[in-house]
């Protein structure tokens, strides 16, 4: 059995699940790996606890094999949003970003604004919800010395051009949230300076999850205005005494991380270096590809990209707003599961969709076409 086919049997979803960019069902991999740890910690047995202790450098040396960073340039996160409040939160100067990306973005930026008033949003225009290098180089000033991107946008599905993108900022910082593509896209991640991730989604390893990695340029510039008593040098053993943050990474963090959450977040990542990016990605990029066709037999306008090089997981479709109703109400009756929001069907199909899933999805099309 080839590594792919192993990682494939390790989903265990109900067929019609085709909604990977809202949230991924964990892995039978990562189920065992929180199973395994859980015991540890539930017995307490002499000597064992400890081993707890080492998923730290674990998770780190798992994320680090995907990203391309060193482990020193990790820290662990329990989520996207909150790397994304220590990014912002330590960032001064001007903040390119679109007012139009997920709200953990624009988020994190308002709030740093607010409250400490040394970071200065500057809201771009899109390309009809692209960011591409064309419109961002059009709209850089000198005041603005940071960027930042989703890697795939969740409303348009678009895959960011990272590296035409890092051509036109030139020494600016670059700040990618990834979480909707990480572990799907082959993506150039060390020309950024600052990639967060959580891993609920493609990555499959459950909420609680994420990592934030930094460049030397980011280490240098950020300030880790949210750092706790663990991201010193001695991580809090001295009571009696506040001490600086450490140098690098490290220091964006706020407490003891989740251990068993660590251990399910690299159970997941070791898994997807073994497999490789590139055999996950190619097996996305085919089950994309047959929700769009069927999507096309059906006159459902597909609104999101259809080239490859410009798509991760996701396919949206845009009914009329009178078939809407009509769309949700046959997906739901099919047993499909999609996210729908702003007028928009969107789909978002992971490395293993059996036929069982299509047949379904092909159902709910027929009863879709039938009622309008």
């Amino acid at each position: 059995m080839t590594a792919i086919d192993r990682y494939l049997e390790t989903f265990g979803e109900e067929p019609g699940y085709l909604d990977f960019a809202r949230v991924g069902p964990i892995s039978s991999t990562v189920r065992e790996e929180e199973a395994v740890q859980s015991a540890l910690l539930g017995r307490a047995r002499f000597g064992t606890l400890d081993s707890l202790l080492d998923q730290d450098a674990r998770v780190r040396d798992a994320a680090a094999a995907v990203t391309g960073f060193s482990p020193e340039s990790i820290v662990f996160q329990p989520n996207t949003s909150q790397g994304l409040m220590h990014t912002m939160f330590g960032l001064t100067g001007g903040l390119a970003l679109s007012p139009a990306d997920f709200p953990s973005v624009t988020y994190a930026a308002a709030r740093s604004a607010e409250a400490l008033g040394v970071l200065a949003p500057h809201w771009l225009e899109t390309d009809h919800g692209r960011m591409t290098p064309g419109n961002l180089r059009d709209q850089l000033t000198p005041a603005i010395t940071a960027v930042v991107v989703s890697l795939v946008d969740p409303r348009t599905g678009y895959l960011v051009d990272l590296e035409g993108i890092r051509q036109v900022i030139g020494d600016r910082l670059l700040i990618v949230d990834a979480i909707q593509g990480f572990g799907i896209v082959e993506a150039p991640y060390t020309v950024a300076d600052v990639v967060v991730s959580g891993g609920q989604k493609w990555i499959r390893s459950g909420w609680g999850t994420g990592f934030m990695a930094l460049s030397d340029r980011a280490v240098e510039q950020l300030t880790p205005v949210f750092s706790g008593f663990n991201a010193t040098e001695h991580g809090g053993d001295t009571f009696d005494l506040v001490e600086p943050y450490a140098r690098g990474a490290r220091a964006f963090q706020v407490s003891k991380p989740d251990a068993i959450a660590q251990s399910r977040f690299a159970a997941a990542l070791e898994e997807i270096a073994q497999v490789g990016v590139r055999e996950i990605n190619s097996r996305v990029a085919y089950n994309v590809s047959r929700v769009i066709d069927l999507a096309d037999e059906y006159a459902l306008p597909v609104v999101s990209p259809r080239n490859e090089a410009e798509r991760a997981g996701i396919v949206i479709v845009e009914p009329e707003p009178d078939q809407l109703t009509i769309l949700t109400a046959s997906l739901f009756n099919h047993g499909v599961t999609a996210s729908s929001r702003n007028g928009h069907v969107r789909f978002s199909p992971h490395a293993f969709a059996d036929e069982d899933t299509f047949d379904m999805l092909r159902g709910s099309f027929v009863s879709f076409a039938s009622g309008i």
